[in-house]
């Protein structure tokens, strides 16, 4: 059994809002897959590569809101670098995007509705 993770893992992660600002094709990839450059609040927009085409086109993804979560080290997908991952739920018609109710500025940070330094408790 795997060890459960405490929430040092979680805020280690860096799970934020970004806004997709570019996406293309990614003929590289074994499966269909898009190259997405997500801004969430940087110099410059991170790279990653998702498997989200059974729903959404291209036009459907600029400008769209995502959850995303960074902190793990980049691979390559079909020779494209790939730094964070985006959040989704598969369904029986593909995956889902999450995304916020409202515009969120970028680099928003996701956190849970415990505040510091309140007691949780079982």
């Amino acid at each position: 059994m795997s060890e459960i993770p405490d929430m040092n893992v979680f805020d280690a992660l860096g799970i934020c809002i970004g806004t997709i600002v570019r996406a293309e094709h990614n003929t590289g990839a074994r499966d269909p897959a898009y190259r997405l450059w997500i801004d969430i609040g940087g110099e410059a927009p991170v790279q990653s590569s998702a498997k989200i085409t059974e729903r959404y086109t291209i036009a459907d993804l600029v400008d769209r809101q995502v959850v995303v979560v960074t902190g793990f080290g980049a691979i390559r997908v079909g020779g494209f670098r790939s730094d964070l991952l985006v959040f989704g739920v598969v369904t029986g018609d593909g995956v889902v995007l999450l995304r916020p109710d409202d515009v969120v500025p970028p680099d928003r940070r996701c956190r849970d509705h415990w505040s510091a330094g309140t007691a949780r408790t079982g």
